[in-house]
């Protein structure tokens, strides 16, 4: 708490766990790590004052889903971050993760082969507390190095307004691991398949939490897609499913071919309906985008540094027609606003003084 700046980062088991959660914290100072193990302490909450200070800063590299992880586990609130990862992509560098960033500005070569290790397994080995302490060891020179490219190219503010939005951050909606709709292809099926695929994707999801594990490895999306496809009745017929093992055919099999029964059985059900955008909306969005890919192509940066994707889609959606109602919805981005606000109101504009005739034939 008496650092003026501390780098962090988080190991999670995501692809290792039903519920991922935070299994490690790393910290770093100038002169010294730490690394802070959750799965031991049974109370973080001294660290809530240190992530909320507005004095202290806070450096992350590819902060959002650490934040993220942070919240949804611990409940913290942030204030005063710094992503290196994002001041590196408004600088326009094309190489932006943190082992290519450590080698080129310092020469550093890090080993990422413990980027998927299962960190949630105790002990942790030596060779991970090492490879765990370098992610945060250098963050802090990093940063430096960035800073002082930011504002000698002034770019520094747009850098704050992102740093502040990255600090609203709430811990993502879990996804309901028997939902089917989010797997790409199953509007495609007949509604009966789709009552298959809903019934199968309820078995993986149970057997997923039974084994506390991430539902992609107990079965693909693809996997069960075709399962849908095909309704086996049958251990061989499943196993005959390209991307099914005779392995998985016979671990999964029986409670499988009972889901697959279920589902033929079943009422098909209910599609989620999207409404429809408007098409006046479309033509905002993508007149939006076309207005920001020329502008990032002269910063040389990508397209969401000039402006980020839901604040795109929320300016389409509004519809500002003035600077003031334009000024509203960009409160949170001043130098864009001040920057852009202009060619965005004759972006939006540009489409909204079409006759009605002429937006419907173009």
């Amino acid at each position: 708490m008496a650092e003026p700046v501390v780098a962090v980062d988080t190991e999670s088991n995501s692809l290792f766990a039903y519920h991922e959660r935070v299994c490690l914290l790393q910290f770093s100072i100038p002169e010294q790590d730490f690394l802070v193990d959750p799965i031991v302490l049974d109370d973080l909450s001294p660290l809530e004052p240190l992530f909320s200070a507005p004095d202290i800063e806070k450096i992350f590299h590819a902060a959002e889903y650490d934040l993220i992880m942070l919240d949804q586990d611990f409940g913290f609130t942030f204030d005063n971050l710094f992503d290196t990862m994002a001041g590196a992509r408004i600088l326009g560098w094309k190489a932006v993760g943190l082992g290519s960033l450590l080698q080129t500005h310092f020469g550093i070569k890090v080993e990422k082969k413990y980027q998927r290790a299962n960190w949630g397994k105790r002990p942790i080995s030596p060779e991970m507390l090492t490879y765990a302490q370098l992610d945060t060891h250098y963050l802090i020179p990093l940063r430096n190095t960035i800073k002082a490219e930011l504002e000698r190219t002034g770019r520094w503010a747009i850098a704050e307004e992102d740093f502040r939005r990255a600090c609203q951050v709430h811990a993502h909606q879990v996804r309901d691991g028997a939902d089917c709709w989010h797997i790409n292809g199953a509007r495609e099926l007949s509604p009966q398949q789709q009552a298959v695929l809903q019934e199968i994707c309820r078995y993986r999801d149970q057997k997923a939490r039974t084994l506390d594990r991430p539902l992609f490895k107990v079965i693909s999306n693809g996997a069960l897609l075709k399962i849908a496809e095909t309704c086996p009745r049958s251990i061989r017929e499943l196993e005959s499913i390209q991307g099914i093992s005779s392995r998985q055919a016979r671990w999964l099999g029986n409670g499988m071919l009972r889901a697959v029964e279920r589902g033929l059985r079943a009422e098909p059900p209910k599609l989620p309906r999207k409404p429809r955008p408007d098409d006046d909306f479309l033509q905002r969005v993508e007149n939006l985008r076309q207005w920001r890919k020329r502008t990032a192509q002269t910063m040389g940066v990508e397209s969401d540094v000039v402006l980020p994707k839901s604040l795109l889609h929320e300016i389409a959606e509004t519809n500002p027609q003035n600077r003031g109602q334009l000024a509203e919805i960009m409160a949170p981005t001043p130098w864009r606003l001040e920057q852009y606000g202009d060619e965005i109101l004759n972006v939006i504009q540009r489409n909204t003084a079409k006759p009605a005739w002429r937006r419907q034939h173009s």
